[in-house]
This record gives C-alpha cells, structure tokens and sequence, in this order.
C-alpha cells in the first residue's frame, strides 16, 4: 500500500476545488505556493519562461479561477496593483511598507482588538476581518535615516 502524503499536490488541491488541473494553473498555484506576494504581471514574467505562449490575459484568468476557488487570495494594497498569495485558510494579517510596497505576512493580531468585530454587523455574518498594518520596511527606514 502505497504511503499517503500529508500535503495535497497542486494537482490534488485543484481537482479538490473541482478546477481542472491545467499545466498554467498548475504552474501557477506552485509558484505561488513557494510563498510571497506576487503581482499579476512578475507571475507571467515566470510563467512565459516555462509555458511559451502564455498571455497575460491568460494569467489574469488563471488568478481569477484560483482566487474564486479560494487556493489563492487576493491583496489590494492602496494605491498599488493586486497581489497574489497561496497562503489561505488561515487568520493571518500583512504589514505593507508604504514607501516600497513591500508586502510580509503577520500571524494573528494580539491584544485588545479594538475593530475586529463591528458593533452593529447591520445583518452581515461576518466571515474575515482583514487587518492591514502600514509603515516602513526596516530597508526604508535606515535609507530615510541616512
């Protein structure tokens, strides 16, 4: 019998979310999986150098399907293009660096939690909170400082 792993193949995690496992959203939902946060546009830059052919309109499809699947989660940062990420499911936050726009995950938000629960949801279930901190990357800062 053959041994079951832990962790789902790309493959696996599209048929899952009953996506059709093409050889782009393959190449995508892997290169996304090896963590970041990238721009529509550097995932085709990658994606046209192992799949020739490869339109950036394909690309915003391919995002589109993922995201809509929940495998990938969309960050609009203010005043900069969509982001794209393969870490989902948890209740993680970004801190985004307002010079650079450099983007790092945080793990949950600690302490007294002022604004994650509205006072009156109007009669939303209320399924995320997003919480976003702003400021300078610590490479920003010592550039400014010097």
């Amino acid at each position: 019998m053959a041994a079951v792993s832990p962790h789902p193949s790309v493959a696996e995690r599209l048929s899952a979310a009953g996506l059709r496992s093409t050889a782009s959203r393959r190449s995508v939902l892997d290169m996304l999986s090896a963590g970041g946060h990238m721009e529509a546009s550097a995932v085709y830059e990658q994606l046209r150098e192992t799949l020739p052919g490869t339109s950036l309109q394909a690309v915003y499809g391919v995002l589109s399907a993922l995201t809509e699947a929940d495998l990938v989660r969309r960050i609009t940062p203010d005043g900069g293009p969509a982001r794209y990420e393969a870490r989902v499911g948890d209740n993680h936050h970004h801190l985004i660096c307002s010079e650079c726009g450099a983007i790092e995950d945080v793990p949950c938000v600690v302490g007294s939690a002022p604004c994650l629960a509205p006072v009156d949801a109007l009669g939303f279930t209320v399924e995320v909170a997003e919480v976003v901190f702003r400021g300078r990357c610590a490479a920003c800062s010592a550039a400014r400082s010097a």
